[in-house]
């Protein structure tokens, strides 16, 4: 899964980099890197047409 096309990442111009900012809890983390994810289960696609679609 490529992080660029995810909604939740999100460029930081103090630092200059790119991070994520969906709200994890301690918990929530440590199973997701306990188990064999192999996408995000957060990921959410970064499409700006979806909008489009509810107005219509």
């Amino acid at each position: 899964m490529i992080c660029d096309d995810c909604n939740y990442y999100m460029w930081d111009e103090d630092d200059e980099m790119y991070y994520c900012t969906v709200n994890i809890d301690e918990d929530d983390l440590a199973r997701i890197m306990e188990s064999n994810f192999r996408q995000c289960p957060y990921f959410r696609h970064d499409d700006e047409y979806q909008i489009v679609k509810h107005q219509m």
